[in-house]
């Protein structure tokens, strides 16, 4: 495989070049993942009988690939990083593709332990790809953009999934195969279209753990913690409580999709423009009350629509989580991207690995109490985002550093 300097790519067709491949790969990863989200709560209750403490357990499994992200640095000593982003991507798709074949507990747990591999290694290279390719400069909004393509091959998914999951009485064996042989082809073409693209700044391929990434590893822990209480709890929510249907749970995903659609590019422009800083505190402050809110639904009994505007709420300002990403890309060397992206990924999957399997069995005692665990968790990351400063730079990562630096333009 051809290799090329990133400085010298601009030279190619825009369909050849870099943001190109993270293009596909941002519209590949979400047709499996998001698709075996979408379906999976209706699969698991339908097929195996799951309940609260069985979601926990598969969530826990699920995550432990992602603990292991670390992985990532042994494997880029005899593996180019871009090529196994790509290999990664593969493994997700096959496994998306014969999730309903194994229709019983052990079964589903094993199979998403495949998946997980695939999708927790692909997320820790691409995130380093991203940081490395794109420019500081233009990095906020090339991020939003990125995220409102993911959005949208998804849509597009979720849109065959609700108009025609009942009149042409789909099955969960032929979605999951469809999609997740889509994402693995696009994954292939991806290895022989695109050249091998070399950085001016050479990986370290060894464990970096730096004191002042110190903030970074922190705010990492909590939203791993925070976001995996989102993704397992809040969906379970609306089929266990309200009886959500899967056309009916899908139509949920296509308003946060659409709305993301819309919003990432802003979100994007709006960090650029005021700051990393403002822009976790905002989203910080706003899970806090939503998940606040999530609580009442339990604690006062409130309906259906509430608890849809939160999930939709929750997940817009999840979208602000791009400012966690370019604070890191301006406080790091850029030879430490790719192996800090590894252990951070680790650090953010440490909460992941135990919380969704102990709080199931909280969930079956009051699920209120979860929520209310999870709004004590963003506080914490409210309190850790006050110490981001407004212009963070290497040598000024956190607003105790003595060392100022100029304001960035």
């Amino acid at each position: 495989m051809k290799t090329v300097m990133l400085a010298d790519s601009r030279q190619l067709p825009f369909w050849r070049q870099p943001i190109a491949l993270l293009i596909l790969m941002a519209v590949a990863m979400p047709i499996a993942f998001s698709t075996w989200l979408a379906l999976l709560n209706n699969f698991v209750i339908e097929a195996a009988g799951f309940d609260g403490a069985d979601i926990g357990l598969l969530h826990s499994v699920r995550e432990i690939p992602g603990f292991f992200a670390i992985g990532v640095i042994a494997l880029l000593l005899v593996i180019r990083e871009q090529v196994l982003g790509l290999v990664s991507l593969v493994l997700l798709g096959v496994a998306t593709a014969v999730t309903a074949w194994f229709p019983s507990l052990y079964g589903i747990l094993t199979i998403t332990m495949l998946s997980s591999i695939g999708f927790h290694y692909y997320e820790t290279v691409n995130q380093s790809l991203q940081l490395q390719w794109i420019d500081k400069a233009k990095a906020p909004q090339t991020l939003g953009w990125l995220s409102a393509v993911g959005s949208a091959s998804t849509l597009i998914v979720y849109l065959v999934i609700v108009f025609f999951w009942a009149p042409l009485n789909l099955t969960y064996n032929l979605v999951f195969m469809v999609t997740g042989a889509l994402t693995a082809l696009i994954a292939l073409y991806c290895m022989v279209a695109f050249a091998q693209f070399e950085t001016p700044n050479p990986q370290r391929r060894e464990l970096v753990l730096r004191r002042r990434y110190w903030l970074y590893y922190l705010l990492q822990f909590f939203a791993g913690a925070r976001r995996q209480i989102f993704i397992v709890f809040a969906g379970f929510m609306m089929v266990e409580k309200f009886g959500f249907e899967v056309h009916e749970v899908t139509s949920l995903f296509l308003i946060n999709l659409v709305a993301n659609m819309i919003c990432a590019p802003l979100v994007g422009k709006a960090v650029g423009k005021f700051g990393e800083r403002r822009a976790l505190i905002f989203e910080y402050a706003g899970l806090t009350i939503v998940f606040l809110a999530y609580g009442g639904i339990y604690f006062f009994g409130w309906g259906v629509v509430l608890a849809a505007s939160l999930y939709v709420i929750d997940h817009l300002l999840f979208a602000l989580a791009l400012a966690l990403k370019t604070y890191f890309q301006k406080i790091a060397d850029p030879k430490d991207i790719a192996p800090t992206a590894a252990v951070a990924f680790t650090i953010n999957h440490i909460a992941a690995v135990f919380l969704p399997v102990l709080l199931g069995l909280l969930w079956l005692v009051s699920p209120a109490l979860v929520f209310v665990f999870a709004a004590g968790v963003s506080t914490g990351s409210l309190l850790l985002a006050l110490l981001i400063p407004r212009n963070p730079a290497p040598g000024y990562e956190t607003r105790f550093c003595k060392v100022t630096v100029p304001a960035l333009p």
